[in-house]
């Protein structure tokens, strides 16, 4: 039986703040990306993530391969992100 590779990458909107994920997981594709940018072969990723097959991480890369410019975004907008929490973190603290 074949798997259509479509169907391995969905968006809910209640998990992992609506970024495309692999399907049944909590692995976004940026994460995957992130992997693949700091040198991991998709084995490698593949290995870092036990429940993940080799087929998801290639579907999740030849997304981004295909999607650049949204998933960099994506990443840029996610790491603004972390930092205004991270900052918001550090002077909630700073002042109780």
């Amino acid at each position: 039986m074949s798997t259509e590779i479509g169907t391995l990458l969905v968006k809910s909107p209640d998990i992992c703040g609506g970024r495309l994920r692999i399907d049944g997981t909590r692995i976004t594709v940026n994460q995957i990306v992130i992997f693949y940018k700091h040198g991991y072969s998709p084995e490698e990723i593949a290995d870092q993530y036990p429940h993940l097959t080799v087929a998801q991480v290639y579907t999740a890369l030849a997304y981004y391969h295909a999607n650049r410019e949204e998933i960099e975004a994506d990443i840029m907008a996610e790491k603004r992100e972390a930092e205004k929490l991270e900052q918001e973190y550090r002077q909630t603290n700073k002042h109780g």
